[in-house]
């Protein structure tokens, strides 16, 4: 059986900007700004290797950062 990976997803809230986990309601953290609210996402997508999904204003995706299988991971 795969485990389910708990994929990040960065996304506009109001004004603001949401860290949501994959299949969540409730925002991991609600910050001012998206630079804010990926450096937040990475952090945690990377500590559970899984994928960072950055969601413009308009909810569709824009951008999207994978940690889980990296061939080629980074050294140090």
């Amino acid at each position: 059986m795969k485990m389910a990976k708990k994929n990040q997803h960065v996304v506009p809230r109001g004004n603001d900007w949401a860290v949501k986990r994959e299949g969540s309601d409730r925002a991991t953290t609600v910050v001012p700004t998206q630079r804010e609210a990926i450096e937040i996402a990475r952090e945690i997508a990377k500590n559970n290797n899984s994928e960072l999904l950055i969601h413009g204003r308009d909810g569709r995706i824009r951008e999207r950062d994978s940690f889980g299988n990296d061939p080629y991971p980074p050294q140090g």
